[in-house]
């Protein structure tokens, strides 16, 4: 442990050097560094070749040691690419924004993910060490998954779907776009709801798809609307969030749900039921899927554990039926061949043991206090936001008051070191006002406050 410690102190002390020092001056000896830092000779002669390797320091044979002369960097012209490129991605950056690691000073008022205290470490890192150590583990796996897994998806998506329905993807956006490249042609359109994930934007018009809104309000997507869009696109594609839609939160309502249905039913289209927020009811009890209502093969199902578990296991699927089924397991087979096995083996570790449903108890109970929490902290300090109810999820969906911009209101928070995510790029048109996406499962309460407070001084900011 001594040696250690030295050796980490003459590392320090010869980077010291040599940042501080010219090209070609002499670096301390190796009798002096260890005399300095009490070190042995190979402890020394360690930590020289450690910052040789960094390209800090030469070594002359027979001579000692010096800075390194550092290569000057040769200018780059790459405008080249522009040309090469062609024409840009408009908002094809969105996702990665989103999905964006905060530095440790920043308070995220906005995250796709759960907070660390709330991811369940121990069971998961529990759970991978022993699928490491099963050697088949590491053997050719299924194009479309481990049976285990897909069967458990399968009984939670409840229905007509099996496990040979199932298809296993490395999260939900790829399965998402799996989804879309398989099952529509370039130019065609899909139906979204208005707003709706953003990541389900960026995978269909990246697929070549036309993404038409349909206006939905607190009991989900509006069928009128709904209705009138299939009949004028003639689309054959409607991704839908029944359940603590996001951003907004809506849960499809029990009279709706037949009614979208057979709207789907009618057009000969599918519908694709991003079952995101499965586990993150806090108030009263989940709906049944829409996939186990479907009898005739129209519903696309799409689950993953990736939001309710933690953000490294990536693992979701896609559920469907018939041709469907088949053509959804050949376009993921093309562009990933199989999901880790180990991974999936730790997935099926995770949800078939007992601490699977004491997670879900336990972080049901830690959202619905932290969403009371936001919901208190937002009404005291920005009592202008209109909040739109929230049974579960992750997040609250603020409309802003007249004459506060959400991309202005962005900008001033992130100068105070505080994460918010505007509300226009989840509008796949134009915006139904202004709006803030804010997450209560990505901190502990005390840093939702200060970021409230912070937010409502950044809101006061832009009205100067």
């Amino acid at each position: 442990m001594n040696e250690d410690n030295a050796a980490v102190r003459v590392i320090e002390d010869l980077r010291a050097a040599a940042q501080a020092g010219r090209a070609g001056d002499r670096m301390p000896s190796v009798r002096e560094l260890m005399t300095k830092h009490r070190a042995s000779p190979a402890t020394v002669q360690q930590a020289i070749q450690h910052l040789t390797a960094e390209g800090l320091v030469e070594v002359r044979p027979g001579r000692g040691s010096y800075i390194a002369r550092r290569a000057t960097p040769k200018s780059q012209d790459l405008s080249w690419q522009a040309v090469a490129l062609g024409e840009g991605r408009p908002g094809e950056d969105l996702v990665a924004n989103l999905v964006a690691v905060p530095k440790p000073e920043v308070i995220p008022l906005s995250s796709g993910y759960l907070d660390p205290d709330l991811q369940p470490m121990d069971a998961l890192g529990a759970a991978l060490t022993r699928a490491a150590r099963r050697p088949a583990s590491w053997g050719r796996v299924p194009v479309e998954g481990k049976e285990e897994l897909r069967a458990w998806f399968a009984k939670e998506a409840g229905g007509e779907l099996r496990a040979g329905d199932m298809t296993v993807c490395a999260g939900a956006q790829e399965a998402l776009a799996t989804v879309f490249r398989g099952l529509a042609e370039r130019g065609d359109a899909v139906l979204v709801e208005a707003p709706t994930y953003l990541g389900a934007i960026a995978a269909a018009r990246d697929a070549g798809l036309k993404v038409v809104p349909v206006p939905a309000d607190d009991h989900g997507v509006r069928p009128d609307l709904l209705r009138a869009a299939f009949e004028h696109t003639r689309a054959k594609l409607f991704y839908c969030q029944p359940l603590h839609a996001n951003p907004h939160g809506a849960v499809l309502a029990e009279e709706r749900r037949p009614e979208v249905m057979e709207i789907v039913r009618t057009a000969g289209a599918f519908l694709v039921e991003d079952d995101w927020a499965r586990g993150f009811t806090i108030d009263g009890t989940a709906p049944p899927t829409l996939a186990s209502q479907d009898t005739d093969g129209h519903v696309v199902y799409v689950r993953s554990l990736t939001k309710v578990a933690a953000p490294g296991l990536r693992v979701a699927v896609i559920g469907a039926r018939g041709p469907a089924g088949i053509r959804l397991k050949n376009t993921r087979s093309r562009q990933d061949l199989y999901v880790a096995g180990p991974l999936q083996e730790a997935a099926i570790d995770f949800v078939t043991s007992p601490v699977w449903r004491r997670h879900l108890r336990t972080l049901q109970q830690s959202l619905r206090t932290r969403r009371d929490a936001l919901r208190r902290e937002v009404r005291e300090h920005l009592p202008e936001f209109e909040v739109a109810r929230s049974s579960g999820g992750l997040h609250l969906w603020a409309r802003l008051p007249d004459g506060v911009d959400d991309l202005e209101l962005t900008a001033a928070a992130a100068a105070r070191d505080v994460v918010v995510f505007p509300g226009r790029p989840w509008f796949a048109a134009e915006p139904q006002g202004c709006f803030l996406r804010l997450t209560y499962g990505g901190a502990p309460e005390h840093v939702l406050a200060e970021g409230v407070r912070r937010l409502a001084d950044a809101v006061a900011a832009t009205r100067r």
